[in-house]
Order: C-alpha cells, then sequence, then structure tokens
C-alpha cells in the first residue's frame, strides 16, 4: 500500500503548490507569512483534496490490505520518492507479469485506470478525463463482482471503496476545477523558489523578491492533452509531473494575437508560434520512449486457462483438445491465426492487431478487448459475443449460431456476415445513435445515415 499513498501524497502536494500559486494572489497583501503576493493559508479546495485523501483512499488502502495477496503487493513495487510516472509505469508492469494472478482482474481495474491521477495537466475538463479512467477499472471490477459477489463479500467491498475514489475526484474536480487548474494573468510568477518558500516548514521567512514584469504566465504544458491507447504511453501524460519541485517552471504568457479563436489567420499556418517573452525556458523534455521489449510467444495449457501471447505471422495455431471448464486468453498477437476444436467456457482477445480466430463451440461468452483488424468464425454456437474498444471485428455466424448476442462499446468498423443461400451476406453492427425523450423515458435507437 505504500506505493498507492505514496502516489496520492505526490499528487496532493502538487496540487497544493498550484493552489496556493493561484489562489494567492487574489488576496489583498499582508507581511506574515506572503511571499510573491502568495498567502500561504489552506485554499478550500486543498482541504476538499486532503477530505478526500483521509476518507476514500484511506478506505480503498484499508480494504486493499485486508485482501492481501497480488493485490496488496501491486501498490508496494516502486521506491517512494521516483516520479509519478514511473510508479505508474511499475504498477502497470506489475500487472503484466503477473496475468497468472488469480486477481488479475483487480490489478487490471488498478492498472487501467491509475492513470487518473494526472488529471491536473489535462484542460479544458479534466472531469471526463478521470470519468473515462473510471469507466475502464469498471469493465474489469465488473468481472471481480461476478466472480465474488456469492462467495467473497470482501472482493465486492474492495471494488466499492475502489471506485468511490475517483467518483469522489469527479465530484471534486467539478467543484474546484472544472475547466482544470486556473491562473491569474495579473497574478505573480510561478516559481520553484516561491512554491518552496510558501510551503517550507518554520519560521524566519525571507523578505519577498522584487515583484515580476507583468503579466503573469498561464500554464501551457507542451503535451497537454494527448493520449495514446496503450497503457505505456498513457505515462506520458504525466510527463509534466516529472519535473517534482520544477513543475511550475516552463510556463509562458499567450497574447491574444497568438489565440486561434481571436486569430482566424493562425488556423491555416503550420507550427506553433514562437513566444514574444524573450526570457522563456522551456522546462526538461518528456524522456523519449523506448521500443517495445520482445516478449518470449506463449502458447501453453495453465491449469484451465490456454494462454497464447506474442505469437506473430502464425497461422498454423490449432488447439484440437479442449474441456467445457477452460477458458482461452489470447494477448498481443499479431498477423496469426487460431483454429480451436471443441467446446470451451469462454475466449477473450486482448491486444491483438490482424488476428483470425477460428473455433467451435463456446458456452459462455468470446470478448475482444483493446484489439484492431480482427476475424473471427463460429462453426458451431456461442450465446454473446463482446467487442469493446476495438477498431475492425468481422464476425462469421453459422446457421446454429444465429441467435448470438452482439454488445458493443466505444469500437468502430464492426460487420456480421450471416449464411445465406451457400454464401456470407454482411450487416454492419451501428456505431451512431440518436437519443429522444418520449414523455417518460429515454428511447435510443440507430442513426440511419443520410446520403
Amino acid at each position: 500500500m505504500t506505493e498507492m499513498q505514496g502516489l496520492m501524497e505526490r499528487l496532493e502536494r502538487v496540487v497544493g503548490r498550484l493552489e496556493l500559486l493561484s489562489a494567492g494572489s487574489h488576496r489583498p497583501p499582508g507581511d506574515c507569512g506572503e511571499i510573491n503576493g502568495v498567502n500561504g493559508g489552506m485554499a478550500p479546495s486543498v482541504e476538499a483534496f486532503d477530505k478526500l485523501m483521509n476518507s476514500m483512499v484511506a478506505e480503498f488502502l484499508k480494504k486493499s490490505r485486508i485482501l492481501a495477496g497480488d493485490v496488496e503487493t501491486h501498490n508496494d513495487v516502486a521506491v517512494l520518492l521516483k516520479p509519478i510516472s514511473e510508479k505508474i509505469q511499475e504498477i502497470q508492469t506489475f500487472r503484466e507479469r503477473n496475468r497468472g494472478s488469480k486477481m488479475f482482474n483487480h490489478l487490471s481495474a488498478v492498472s487501467e485506470s491509475i492513470p487518473a491521477l494526472g488529471w491536473i495537466t489535462v484542460s479544458p475538463k479534466p472531469g471526463p478525463y478521470v470519468k473515462e479512467m473510471n469507466d475502464a477499472a469498471t469493465f474489469y471490477t465488473n468481472r471481480v463482482l461476478k466472480d465474488y459477489k456469492h462467495s467473497d463479500l470482501r472482493h465486492v467491498d474492495w471494488v466499492k471503496s475502489y471506485l468511490s475514489i475517483w467518483s469522489e475526484l469527479q465530484a471534486y474536480i467539478k467543484e474546484h476545477h472544472t475547466t482544470g487548474l486556473t491562473w491569474n494573468k495579473t497574478g505573480p510568477v510561478a516559481s520553484t523558489a516561491s512554491a518552496l518558500s510558501v510551503l517550507s516548514p518554520g519560521p524566519g521567512l525571507l523578505p519577498p523578491p522584487p515583484p515580476p514584469p507583468p503579466p503573469g504566465p498561464p500554464p501551457l504544458f507542451e503535451n497537454e492533452g494527448k493520449r495514446e491507447e496503450s497503457s505505456p504511453s498513457r505515462s506520458a501524460l504525466f510527463a509534466q509531473l516529472n519535473q517534482g519541485e520544477g513543475i511550475t517552471k516552463g510556463l509562458r504568457h499567450v497574447t491574444d494575437d497568438q489565440k486561434t479563436y481571436k486569430n482566424p489567420s493562425l488556423r491555416t499556418q503550420g507550427g506553433q508560434t514562437p513566444s514574444p517573452t524573450k526570457s522563456y525556458t522551456p522546462g526538461p523534455r518528456a524522456p523519449q520512449s523506448h521500443p517495445p521489449q520482445k516478449h518470449a510467444p506463449v502458447f501453453e495449457l495453465e491449469g484451465k486457462k490456454w494462454r497464447i501471447e506474442y505469437q506473430e505471422d502464425r497461422n498454423d495455431l490449432v488447439i484440437s483438445e479442449t474441456e467445457l471448464k477452460q477458458v482461452a486468453y489470447i494477448f498481443k498477437c499479431n498477423k496469426s491465426t487460431l483454429r480451436m476444436k471443441g467446446k470451451i467456457n469462454s475466449i477473450t482477445i486482448d491486444n491483438c492487431k490482424k488476428f483470425g480466430l477460428v473455433f467451435d463451440n463456446v458456452v459462455g461468452i468470446v470478448e475482444v478487448i483493446n484489439s484492431k483488424d480482427i476475424q473471427m468464425q463460429v462453426m458451431g454456437k456461442v450465446p454473446t459475443i463482446s467487442i469493446n474498444k476495438t477498431e475492425g471485428c468481422h464476425i462469421y455466424l453459422s446457421e446454429d449460431a444465429l441467435d448470438c448476442e452482439i454488445v458493443s462499446a466505444k469500437s468502430s468498423e464492426m460487420n456480421v456476415l450471416v449464411p445465406q443461400d451457400g454464401d456470407y451476406r454482411e450487416f454492419p453492427v451501428p456505431e451512431q445513435f440518436k437519443t429522444a425523450w418520449d414523455g417518460s423515458k429515454l428511447v435510443t435507437e440507430p442513426a440511419e445515415i443520410m446520403g
């Protein structure tokens, strides 16, 4: 639990510094505890953040200690004082290295949603960003509830305590930072020295330095708002946090002639307009991402789980003997095809590209997650196929599988091919919907594309 606590404490310190720098400039100057126009009192938003930390986060850490095992170890793998992005990478790496864990869904829920801690670098609406991370966690916590709701309520309590952190954080952001952390253009210059002076304990504060040249800089992060789909790339969102005490460096003022909504001619120009401030010095650049690590391919039966992982350019993969209690997990396979014979409980395709699957019968569900260009053919029966965060999925149904239910979310280019007269007829799965109020409830139906 030290890891999670360390993450939260670091984020709290950063928010506190930014809040004090922002809020202090609106208070009348005094002669006690005031540096560069910033008062050392605690802002209401900081008090609210402390309340969130001492309630929801503390409760989640308590529930994690109760479950113990991999869930507790998951948050205790990095050094306390490492940058936030490195700690998040440690959490995500721990999950990847423990795919055989009985608590893999727990680890995935935390791993997929922990980038929400970077909300302070998101503008103009950090709240929806946190909600998106919360939704990513919910996908896995629903699995935890399904597995344990009738057998071990401690896991149910753990799910509730974890999700409550993000719901409370959304409420906190909505009340105090709806459009992101704000800066006063006529306020003090945000500098590392002023932040440290405000927050350093003990008597004997130094006299304030000379007033800075106006105007004060609003924040402008170089990579603000950009996110990648894969989990390792999300850590780039925290590059600014890696600066530690120097997070407030590298800020500049944007004049009206540089704003595209006030100067339409800029919209047709490429690149960025150079800053007119000669003294502007950009902050440290984010470290360059390393090439993806090469993993050894996996094709084995581990207990009751078939693991097919990191297969490249393989079109001869076959599982000829399966049992009803077995499940299959297919992870990061590229340009490969798998033939699965017999009857199996469930199949999951995760983070695969240009992957083909042909199977006989599945009694539970076939899931496709975070994948691209997937083709599957049902030779027998399957009750449900779920498609989530996937670009391109073609499903060939058999005569016996025409009653299959297909559930999709955040996906595109989905097609179902139905056998007709010895051939297949293709039907697109709707991606666009319209919702209307019928007087008593909301009614949603596929939207017809007008040509």
